[in-house]
């Protein structure tokens, strides 16, 4: 095919701009940990907690304090954070182990149309139905993944460093990096590593939430949870140096976060900020002030719109949330005044809701019959195990007596930043009545706009919940918003 010489000329006038703009269009980059609480890193005043890798991407960025997830559960999570889209919007993904229906975009995809080399190394848990006969592909995700693990560590970050290394030179990135700690069950103790991380955390260091029973058992459980962050951020810490030596870091937009809360009693699934709040870290020395600190109120389903706007990518009709851009530049803009939570079946049947908004957090909860005692592996733990034993003795305070409570309220009303662990249930009050109505009258618009739905048949339990045992006869139900088409629904809702 012969080229026209105004053509070639036009090439040639504008290949400088192409190659600025290449070259311009930053690097991007997520960590991401498996089952770790916002409050259990050291930027976010843990003196328990080592993270100094983490605290120093904190200190040269953006420290967010009041990011939410949009499930305590780590696929829906993941999927909520890879789509843009709240779990129930996922359709059969809004529930524990499920896909994603083939037809919604994975915000990656639209980095690789963009230009962008991609990469997935550690967990995954996002998993996608497969395209149908007949119908058109959508663009794939990744260049490349791995399992991010190796004879010695089967954290999940064994190959960040080598991807680092390796990448193309002639692209920006976008790589997910996906550790499994802090999951349970523990194997960072057995594969500890005293030159790279330090010693262990002694259990008598730790502190101990006042919903745990404060006993060696239980701190010996948070003890192996926190090595589990340790190793994590070195890791990250590792990644970050290659990234500086390449000359690359300036202009790397980081995040770092977490798909829920601990895996310990009423923290993860729970809708509370022990499941449910994430800590969040920005680093991108280009355009973040080292340092800041942003109390504004941001969604995960917000990275989505964030990643594709700084690589000046099409963002597609289905992210329903909304770029942390202004953000960046002042640490007190607003993006959105409430954010909007779920849970739904995680071994257990559940169907609750929430939204945060100014001071407050207000719950719903459809299946107030059953407690909320965490996910089965959490029942299977010393902690939970040790909360069993006292309340069996009836020696269980308040806090520690919620992880049992059944039945639980229909609604809970709390001052979510003056009451941290969520123990004041304000519902009752007639001094918040007002405040109530109004949130109530939030979520029910929420729920209507984005076609979120109760199906009588949810999928039931499929461990004991006080065991935590598999139940053999098992099959899922219908997943919320899936008799209302909420896969094909766009429309994100009040924010």
């Amino acid at each position: 095919m012969k080229m026209s010489f105004s053509t070639l000329l036009t090439m040639i006038v504008l290949l400088p701009c192409l190659l600025a703009y290449a070259a311009d269009r930053p690097n991007m980059l997520l960590f991401i940990a498996d089952d770790v609480s916002w409050n259990d890193y050291g930027c976010y005043g843990n003196k328990a907690a080592r993270t100094p890798n983490i605290d120093a991407l904190a200190a040269g960025g953006m420290r967010f304090d009041n990011a939410y997830l949009t499930a305590s559960s780590c696929s829906p999570s993941r999927c909520s954070i890879v789509t843009g889209r709240y779990p129930h919007n996922n359709g059969h993904a809004a529930e524990l182990h499920r896909p994603i229906p083939w037809h919604l975009t994975k915000f990656p995809s639209a980095l690789r149309e963009a230009g962008y080399y991609t990469a997935r190394s550690g967990k995954d848990h996002m998993p996608q139905d497969k395209t149908p006969a007949g119908e058109t592909a959508l663009t794939k995700p990744w260049d490349m993944e791995t399992a991010g693990r190796s004879k010695d560590n089967s954290g999940g970050h064994a190959d960040w460093v080598r991807i680092t290394k390796e990448r193309p030179q002639d692209k920006p990135f976008f790589f997910w990096f996906a550790a499994y700690d802090a999951h349970r069950n523990w194997d960072a103790d057995k594969q500890w590593k005293a030159d790279l991380y330090g010693p262990k955390h002694k259990p008598e260091n730790l502190i101990v939430p006042p919903f745990l029973v404060d006993n060696l058992e239980t701190r010996q459980d948070l003890a192996s949870y926190y090595n589990e962050i340790t190793r994590f951020d070195y890791y990250i810490g590792q990644t970050v140096k290659e990234l500086k030596a390449q000359g690359a870091l300036d202009n790397t937009l980081i995040f770092v976060m977490a798909d829920n809360g601990r895996p310990f009693p009423r923290a993860k699934t729970r809708l509370h900020d022990s499941g449910m709040r994430t800590g969040l870290v920005a680093h991108w020395p280009k355009v973040i002030t080292a340092g800041s600190v942003s109390s504004s109120l941001v969604s995960a389903i917000d990275l989505a719109p964030t990643y594709l706007t700084a690589a000046g990518a099409n963002i597609p009709k289905s992210v329903m949330g909304v770029k942390m851009q202004p953000i960046f530049n002042d640490p007190m803009a607003t993006i959105r005044s409430m954010a909007f939570s779920e849970h739904n079946w995680h071994d257990y049947e559940a169907f609750g809701r929430c939204v945060r908004r100014d001071d407050f957090l207000y719950i719903i909860n459809k299946r107030p019959e059953q407690p909320l005692q965490g996910p089965a592996d959490s029942v299977r733990s010393p902690s939970h195990t040790s909360l069993q034993a006292k309340r069996d003795a009836g020696q269980l305070t308040k806090a520690q007596a919620d992880v049992f409570l059944a039945p639980r309220p229909t609604e809970e009303l709390y001052k979510y930043k003056a009451d941290r662990n969520q123990l004041v249930n304000l519902v009752n009050n007639p001094e918040y009545a007002e405040v109530k109505a109004k949130l109530n009258k939030q979520m029910n618009m929420w729920q209507n706009q984005t076609c979120d739905s109760v199906p009588e048949n949810l999928s039931p339990d499929r461990f004991d919940r006080e065991t935590g045992a598999q139940i053999k006869e098992w099959k899922p139900g219908i997943t919320p918003g899936e008799d209302r088409r909420a896969a094909e629904c766009n429309n994100h809702g009040p924010r």
